[in-house]
């Protein structure tokens, strides 16, 4: 076994570990923590199939990015575990017949990648241009349709969450935005003239005390 092999185990060993360990942990930051390890030890075994491009992303967006907005929504909200951990073993036969079928199903599409008893040769002129413009042009002419579903997937989730952040509440103030765009400087500011000096107006006539009129 050399060396890439062992690194290979290693990574692999620490993600499947940390990934078991994100839905096992009792606190959702720990889990969330968890998770970014999972996301490092996946950009070491991509670092290994030299894919450095894919690794240098996975770092930087999920763990640089997507990682910390989760630990501060978290760390904001303050979540009960208690009432999301309720039903966690009346539903856990249907979650784990669901994660046995996603694994067969990834089984079945990465089995042939397993059989391969070397790596393809990659070409000079491939080596030449890097991994980074290969994965571009492959995106961009073989997988262009499915790149473009994506997209389109992304944007609708994009304005379902708008969406759903715009809906009506009896707690919060906002403003039309249509309205403040109709707005003109006459509705708002009104100049009224009014004298420097105004005169005090006449003191009214107390009697003393322990007098009446």
């Amino acid at each position: 076994m050399d060396m890439t092999t062992a690194l290979f185990y290693v990574f692999s060993a620490v993600m499947l570990g940390a990934a078991f360990r994100v839905i096992t942990a009792r606190s959702p930051v720990h889990s969330a923590l968890f998770l970014v390890l999972a996301f490092a030890s996946a950009a070491c075994v991509w670092m290994l199939l030299r894919a450095e491009f894919l690794a240098i992303v996975l770092v930087l967006v999920y763990v640089g990015a997507v990682m910390v907005l989760f630990l501060f929504v978290v760390m904001m909200l303050d979540i009960n575990v208690d009432g999301l951990r309720a039903g966690f073993w009346k539903h856990f036969p249907l979650a784990g017949l669901v994660g046995v079928v996603i694994a067969l199903e990834m089984a079945a599409v990465l089995l042939g990648g397993f059989r391969l008893s070397e790596a393809p040769a990659t070409p000079p002129a491939d080596l030449a241009m890097g991994n980074t413009k290969l994965l571009g042009i492959e995106i961009y002419t073989q997988y262009l349709y499915p790149m473009q579903l994506a997209a389109v997937l992304l944007l609708i989730a994009i304005i379902a969450a708008i969406a759903l952040t715009l809906r009506p509440r009896r707690d919060t103030k906002s403003m039309n935005p249509a309205d403040q765009v109709r707005v003109k400087a006459a509705d708002r500011l009104r100049i009224v003239k009014m004298d420097a000096v105004v005169p005090a107006a006449p003191a009214a006539d107390v009697p003393p005390a322990g007098e009446t009129k």
